[in-house]
């Protein structure tokens, strides 16, 4: 039998991860792992728990000598392909997802080839279903569309979201520098993805983005309302991020409207209601819908209720008064998960790689990884 090339085996190990790594006729998913790894990173990489691990556990299961392992976990950690941080003194690394994860890290290092590959990837990605049953990323309306008679939750409120953080950064969108790359600028902001307290600094420390004061993320809220963006926070009840997103660019956004019913396969608490007794066909809402959820037929909006997200930005800037946002009823809301551990048993859980008797032995496994690999190196420092 032939051997698995190690990019053969660092893309099943990343089907396992709670994000999945959808396959190819082309082998572009392929295509992409060979221009960010090199050969000795990627089978690394496929040794690499989705546990925070010291450096001897990836040594011994990947068979290198310590050393030589600290020198692949470095490489990694500086080309953003795993996370690292210390724990009780010692650097511990833990794998990351393709999307969303280490594909969003590389923003600012991408070119043109790559690109392409992610191009080819994305409709396998979006064939599979999984972010509609899991998605890591949820829709919060723009604040002008919430009618201040509506009763709204603290995290479906964006003043909420940010009042709960005290530190700020804001990176590059990745999606519009995808696009850009291709010959393709929307004209958009590419400032675009705010982050907040730990994630500011660390983008700030490792070049990816910079730390910005609350009146400046205000502004750039404001700004994504103006130039007709969705936000879209992580999908737990206290996000430490807020990614702002067109319909031309966003591999979310493009993603879902190659689903056959986009609405079902996000996680929003909304939904647009059009009186077409007030429509005068002025035709914003079609300039503004990222979506592509409205048409215009003998002079009068329509809106197709399947494409409709409940981003609120066709409410905003509608005049007549025609466009109303409508929170869901209380059986229909989506389940909002507390935190991004859970987040990630659930995406997990969707696609089969993480029931909880799988989750009892990966930890198991790790703790009997981590005592042989004291017993290994027991004379490394």
């Amino acid at each position: 039998m032939k051997e698995k090339s190690p990019y053969e085996l660092l893309a099943n190990h990343l089907e396992k991860l709670p994000g999945g790594f959808a396959r190819t006729a082309s082998g572009a998913e392929l295509r992409i792992l060979n221009r960010l790894f090199t050969p000795e990173e990627a089978w690394v990489a496929a040794h690499i728990n989705m546990l925070p691990e010291p450096a001897k556990v990836v040594a011994l299961r990947s068979k290198l000598t310590l050393a030589d392992a600290c020198l692949v976990l470095d490489s990694l950690v500086e080309k953003r392909l795993v996370s690292s941080f210390p724990i009780h003194g010692k650097t511990h690394y833990m794998a990351q997802s393709f999307v969303i994860g280490f594909w969003e890290e590389q923003v600012n290092h991408l070119n043109r080839e790559l690109v392409e590959s992610f191009e080819e990837y994305l409709p396998a990605y979006a064939e599979t279903g999984l972010w509609g049953k899991a998605p890591q990323l949820r829709v919060i309306p723009v604040q002008k569309s919430i009618s201040l008679q509506s009763r709204v939750m603290p995290y479906e409120q964006l003043s909420a979201i940010l009042d709960n953080h005290t530190k700020f950064g804001v990176a590059n969108c990745i999606c519009r520098q995808e696009q850009r790359l291709l010959g393709k600028d929307c004209g958009k902001p590419l400032e675009a993805c705010l982050v907040f307290d730990g994630a500011a600094e660390y983008f700030a420390e490792s070049g990816r983005g910079r730390v910005i004061t609350r009146a400046e993320a205000d502004a750039l809220i404001a700004l994504a309302e103006k130039t007709g963006l969705v936000l879209q926070p992580g999908n737990t009840r206290n996000p430490g991020n807020i990614c702002m997103c067109c319909g031309c660019c966003c591999g979310v956004l493009r993603g879902l409207k190659m689903r056959p019913i986009p609405a079902n396969e996000v996680s929003t608490d909304f939904f647009a209601q059009l009186d077409d007794s007030r429509c005068t066909g002025c035709k914003v809402c079609l300039k503004r819908c990222q979506m592509d959820a409205f048409t215009v037929v003998d002079g009068k909006a329509q809106l197709d209720l399947n494409s409709c997200i409940g981003c609120g930005l066709c409410v905003s800037t509608c005049k007549p008064g025609a466009l109303t946002l409508v929170r869901k009823e209380q059986s229909e809301l989506p389940k909002l998960p507390a935190n991004n551990i859970m987040l990630g048993v659930r995406m997990a859980q969707t696609h089969g790689q993480l029931g909880w008797g799988q989750i009892l032995g990966i930890l198991i496994q790790s703790g009997i990884d981590r005592i042989r690999a004291e017993f290994a190196f027991r004379n490394s420092i």
